[in-house]
C-alpha cells in the first residue's frame, strides 16, 4: 500500500519526521559525498533529501507516482518536481547519473517495470540509491509512520532482488536507529542513538540503504544439450512363413 503525498509530507513536517529527515540526509551525504557535474533523480518522495545537492549537482528532479500524488516543491524558484507512471518515465535512455529511491521501492506494485525504466535512464556508469524499511527494525512494525507501509527488507533481500533486476549492489549502510517515539528526550539525543546503534545494534537500524551499479552485461545460463540417440531395432521372433516383427528401445547407458 502507498502512502498518501499529503500524509508524508505531514509527518516530516512533525519534530519526528524532522528527525528521521536530518538522518537519512547525513547517510546520503556520507554515501553520495559528491554529485558534482551529474544528474540526480528522485523517485517516489525524495523531496525531503533532495535540498542538499541543489547547489552541487549540474540538475536535480524529483518525480512521484500518481497513485502517491504530487506537490510542489521547492517552495522558491521554478517548479523541479512532476507527475509520472513509475513504468514509464518521461526521460530519455542513458540520461540521468543518479537515481534516489525512498518511499517508492517497499509500495510499488510493479517493482520489476519500474526497475527496468530506472536501468533504462541511468548512464553507464549510472548509480541507484535505494532506502527500504529495515525488516528487523522497530519502524517497520509502527505504521503511524511511512516506513512501517508497504513490504519491509532486509539486506540480503533487497540484494538479491536488486541482482534480478540487472543491478550488482555496491554499498550498503543502515540508518534511523532512533525509535519512533514522540518522547522528545529521545529525539534530541538522536545522534547519539545513531552512533551507537550503528557500533552495537546495526541489523536493527530502521532503514536499508543499497548503493547499486547499472550491470551492463547480464549473465545468462547455459544449459548443456542432451546427445540425441538414435532408437535401436530388436528383431523379434516370427513364426515361419510371418513378415519380420521389430520393435524400438533406447539403447541402455
Amino acid at each position: 500500500m502507498r502512502n498518501d503525498v499529503v500524509d508524508l509530507r505531514d509527518f516530516y513536517e512533525t519534530q519526528l519526521g524532522r528527525v528521521a529527515r536530518d538522518t537519512l540526509r547525513r547517510a546520503l551525504l556520507e554515501m553520495w559525498p559528491d554529485v558534482d557535474g551529474k544528474s540526480l533523480l528522485g523517485l517516489g518522495y525524495t523531496t525531503p533529501f533532495l535540498r542538499p545537492f541543489l547547489a552541487e549537482a549540474e540538475r536535480v528532479i524529483a518525480f512521484m507516482p500518481a497513485p502517491q500524488g504530487v506537490l510542489h516543491w521547492p517552495g522558491e524558484g521554478p517548479n523541479l518536481v512532476g507527475l509520472v507512471d513509475e513504468t514509464d518515465l518521461p526521460l530519455p535512455d542513458y540520461s540521468v547519473d543518479r537515481v534516489l529511491l525512498v518511499h517508492g521501492f517497499e509500495a510499488s506494485e510493479n517493482l520489476r517495470d519500474m526497475l527496468s525504466e530506472i536501468w533504462r535512464v541511468l548512464t553507464g556508469d549510472g548509480r541507484l540509491l535505494v532506502v527500504v524499511p529495515n525488516r528487523r527494525g522497530i519502524w517497520a512494525r509502527v505504521d503511524r509512520t511511512p516506513f512501517g507501509w508497504g513490504h519491509p527488507y532486509s539486506g540480503a533481500q533487497l540484494s538479491r532482488v536488486l541482482r534480478d533486476h540487472m543491478f550488482t549492489p555496491a554499498t550498503t549502510k543502515r540508518a534511523l536507529f532512533v525509535p519512533p517515539t514522540r518522547s522528545r528526550t529521545l529525539l534530541r539525543s538522536a545522534n547519539a542513538i545513531e552512533r551507537m546503534g550503528m557500533r552495537f545494534f546495526p541489523q536493527i537500524s530502521g532503514v536499508v540503504m543499497i548503493e547499486a551499479a547499472k550491470q551492463l552485461y547480464a549473465a545468462t545460463k547455459v544449459t548443456e544439450r542432451k546427445a540425441v540417440t538414435k532408437p535401436v531395432l530388436v528383431r523379434l521372433p516370427q513364426a515361419a512363413g510371418q513378415a519380420p516383427r521389430v520393435i524400438s528401445r533406447k539403447p541402455i547407458g
